[in-house]
C-alpha cells in the first residue's frame, strides 16, 4: 500500500521506489497487479525451478528413514554423490523444510499438568562438586504441589543411600506422598519386560514401609518428570562452582553440607514463579494431604548394628573405626561398600550417613581427626590461665607478661609472685605498653633477675632511640691492616 501510495503521488515509477524505498520494477509490478484486479487479493508468486527440485523425493526419503534426525551436511554429501550441482546452503533450506512438514501431525502434545496437594513426589541425581579430588553428588528431590525442594549431598548412589535420602526426604516434607517418581536406575529397576518395569525387591520393601508407590518414568525420556530435572539444573547451577556462579571450591565435606542447607532455605522461603508463594508456605497445607510418616527408619539396607564408645569409635571386623564425638553412646548403621565402611545414624531428621572409612586390617584402627573437637594444648603448649586476682591483673598487661612467665617458669625462676607484682607496680609509673615490651625482652635475653625489668625500662627511656654508631659499635675496625703490604726499614 505504502508503494501505491507512492506511485498516486509521483505517477513515476522511480520516484515511487525513492519515496517508498525500492526498485521501480518493483513499483512497476504492483501497479500492474492493481490495474489487472489482482489487489488487494493479491497473487502467490510463481515457483522459480530450482536444481534441487528433482532431488526432493530422495531428501524426503532420508528425513523419513531416521524419523527427522539426519543432518545437513551429511545430506549435501549424498546429494554430490548422486549428481547434485547446487551448494550447502540451498540443501540446508530444503532439508528445513522437509522436516517441518514431516513434523507436521508427529509432533508431541503436551497437556498441563495440575497436581493434587500430598500426591506426587520425585527424586533425581546430579553431579556435585569434587572435594579433595573425589566426586560428589546431589539428590534432589521435590513434592510437586507445594514446589518444597530438598538437596542432599552424598558420596554414592547406592541403594542404601537411595534409601537415607528418600526417609530424609520425607521427614523434611513432614509427611509421605502417594507416589515417588524417578528414573529407571539398577537401585530401582532391575531391568524391563516388554516395556514394564522390574522394581528392585528392596525398593518394593522401602514402599511397604512407608506406605508409598515407587513408580519411574518412560526410559531416556526426562520429559516425564520435568520438574525435578529443574530442580537438579537449579540446584547444580548454585553449588557446583563454575565462573558463572564465582563460588569457591569447597574445602571440605562440612562447606557443602552447609552450602546445600542454606541453598534450601533460600529457594523454599522466596516467592515460585508459578503460584506465587513460597513453598514453605504451601508446603505447611499440603502437609494436612499427606500420609502418616513411621517413627523408625527403614533400616535393612544399612548393614548391623553398632554401639559408639566413649572415645567415639565402633568396633567392625576386629577393626577400630571413628565416628563423629557427638553420637557418643549412641547406635549407629554400619555396612560395607565396595573397599569402604559407612556408618549411618538415624536421626531425627532422618538417615544420615556420618562417617565413611576405606576397610583396614586389625591392628591399624582408622580414626579420622574431623570427627573430633580441636585438641586441648598439651604440656609443652599450655597456657597461662589466671587463678587468682594478682595473676589476673598480671597478665592483664600483654602478651610479653604471658611470655615472661612462661619462659621464667621454665628457666627455673624463683620469686615469679614477686616480680610479676614488681612489674604490675611498674605499669602504675611507666604506663602498661612500655612495662608489657620491657617483659617480653627480659624474656627473650632470658633477664630474670631482681630490678631486670626496671633496669630495661631505665636503659630505653622514653622519647630516645639507641643505635650503633662509629663510637658505640663492636665491629672491629681495619687499622691493624694500614700497614698491610709495607716493608719494614
Amino acid at each position: 500500500m505504502e508503494i501505491l501510495e507512492a506511485f498516486a503521488l509521483t505517477n513515476s515509477y522511480r520516484a515511487a521506489g525513492e519515496l517508498a524505498g525500492c526498485s521501480h520494477h518493483t513499483v512497476e509490478h504492483y501497479v500492474t497487479m492493481r490495474d489487472r484486479g489482482l489487489l488487494p487479493d493479491g497473487v502467490t508468486p510463481l515457483e522459480r525451478v530450482k536444481l534441487i527440485d528433482g532431488f526432493m523425493p530422495k531428501i524426503e526419503e532420508w528425513v523419513e528413514r531416521p524419523n527427522g534426525k539426519v543432518r545437513g551436511d551429511v545430506v549435501f554429501d549424498k546429494l554430490v554423490a548422486v549428481g547434485f550441482e547446487g551448494s550447502d546452503r540451498t540443501t540446508r533450506r530444503a532439508l528445513a523444510v522437509v522436516k517441518l512438514n514431516w513434523r507436521a501431525g508427529r509432533r508431541r502434545v503436551y497437556r498441563p499438568w495440575v497436581v493434587e496437594p500430598g500426591m506426587w513426589a520425585q527424586w533425581d541425581w546430579g553431579h556435585g562438586p569434587k572435594i579433595a579430588g573425589r566426586q560428589t553428588y546431589l539428590f534432589c528431590a521435590w513434592i510437586a504441589w507445594s514446589r518444597f525442594r530438598v538437596v542432599y549431598a552424598v558420596w554414592d548412589k547406592t541403594l542404601p543411600t537411595v534409601i537415607s535420602c528418600l526417609d530424609r526426604s520425607m521427614r523434611a516434607f513432614g509427611g509421605v506422598p502417594t507416589y515417588w517418581l524417578t528414573d529407571n536406575e539398577r537401585t530401582v529397576s532391575t531391568g524391563h519386560v516388554a516395556g514394564i518395569a522390574v522394581r528392585h525387591p528392596l525398593i518394593v520393601a522401602v514402599g511397604h514401609h512407608y506406605g508409598v508407590t515407587v513408580a519411574t518414568c518412560v526410559p531416556a525420556d526426562p520429559e516425564t518428570k520435568g520438574g525435578v530435572e529443574r530442580t537438579v539444573q537449579i540446584a547444580k547451577a548454585d553449588l557446583v562452582p563454575t565462573d558463572t556462579n564465582l563460588r569457591d571450591d569447597y574445602v571440605s565435606w562440612g562447606e557443602l553440607v552447609e552450602a546445600c542447607a542454606a541453598f534450601m532455605v533460600k529457594v523454599n522461603g522466596r516467592e515460585h514463579r508459578v503460584t506465587r508463594r513460597a513453598p514453605a508456605e504451601m508446603l505447611a497445607e499440603e502437609q494436612t494431604r499427606l500420609h502418616r510418616l513411621p517413627d523408625a527408619a527403614f533400616t535393612a539396607a544399612f548393614g548391623q548394628t553398632r554401639k559408639v564408645s566413649w572415645t567415639s569409635t565402633i568396633s567392625f571386623g576386629g577393626v577400630t573405626y571413628s565416628v563423629p564425638h557427638t553420637l557418643a553412646d549412641q547406635v549407629v548403621w554400619v555396612r560395607v561398600d565396595g573397599d569402604e565402611i559407612v556408618a549411618t545414624h538415624i536421626a531425627a531428621s532422618g538417615a544420615v550417613e556420618v562417617a565413611r572409612h576405606l576397610l583396614s586390617t586389625p591392628g591399624n584402627p582408622s580414626i579420622n581427626d574431623a570427627h573430633y573437637p580441636p585438641r586441648p594444648a598439651g604440656a609443652l603448649a599450655r597456657q597461662p590461665k589466671p587463678t587468682n586476682a594478682a595473676e589476673a591483673e598480671f597478665l592483664e598487661l600483654g602478651d610479653g607478661a604471658r611470655v615472661w612467665l612462661i619462659e621464667a617458669a621454665a628457666a627455673g625462676t624463683s620469686r615469679v609472685k614477686v616480680k610479676m607484682a614488681d612489674a604490675v607496680q611498674l605499669s602504675r609509673l611507666h604506663g602498661v605498653e612500655r612495662v608489657d615490651w620491657a617483659l617480653g625482652h627480659a624474656a627473650m635475653f632470658e633477664r630474670f633477675g631482681d630490678g631486670d625489668t626496671a633496669s630495661i625500662l631505665a636503659a630505653h627511656p622514653v622519647g630516645q632511640r639507641r643505635r650503633a654508631d662509629d663510637q658505640h659499635s663492636m665491629q672491629p675496625s681495619t687499622k691493624a691492616w694500614e700497614s698491610f703490604g709495607e716493608v719494614a726499614s
